[in-house]
């Protein structure tokens, strides 16, 4: 069995405020890793974590996210799947990375997943409707609605999930460099 990796973010801000009253949790948004430490991870959120505005499919960077966002809060999460579907999904990332600009945050999506209507705009998603997408495409189907109406409190609610992490992005890039340097230092 292999694991893939689901990050719950918390971080400030205007629109983070308003879809955490909306959803009713602390943590806005979703991120999907191959990797524990997040160096493979990706979503659809800010290309500049500093600008709010500009979203689409982006590589994560958790240094970058910290300096923006010094006191943001992660939640890591593991999710078993097969080697087949995690090379798959992985392939996949890529692909949809070097096309990234192909991809767009889905603002006119918002009313109808407030409102539970099913919507789909090409190459449009929240974070949390990508992620969705691609796991169910995988076999991994966690949720029992249309991807684009998954929120990050559906990702908040797994139970079929192992908690690897939770607290400050500062003291989770802390332990993992932390770790880097011991290991250098040998």
């Amino acid at each position: 069995m292999e694991q893939i990796y689901l990050a719950l973010v918390d971080t400030p801000g205007i629109f983070a405020t308003l879809i955490r009253f909306t959803i009713g949790i602390r943590y806005v948004h979703v991120v999907l890793s191959m990797d524990e430490k997040l160096q493979e991870a990706y979503s659809i959120g800010r290309r500049n974590p500093a600008i709010p505005l500009i979203a689409g499919f982006e590589k994560e960077n958790t240094l970058e996210i910290e300096s923006v966002f010094p006191c943001a809060n992660y939640k890591v999460m593991s999710l078993d799947c097969t080697s087949v579907q995690k090379e798959e999904i992985a392939r996949q990332l890529l692909e949809c990375y070097k096309q990234r600009y192909r991809y767009h945050y889905c603002i006119l999506g918002l009313p109808f997943l407030l409102l539970g209507i099913p919507f789909y705009q090409r190459n449009h998603y929240t974070c949390s409707s990508f992620i969705a997408r691609i796991l169910k495409e995988n076999g991994l189907e966690l949720f029992e609605k249309h991807f684009s109406l998954v929120t990050p409190r559906d990702f908040y609610e797994l139970e079929n999930v192992k908690m690897i992490y939770e607290g400050t992005l500062h003291d989770f890039n802390m332990e993992f460099y932390w770790k880097i340097g011991a290991a250098y230092e040998s």
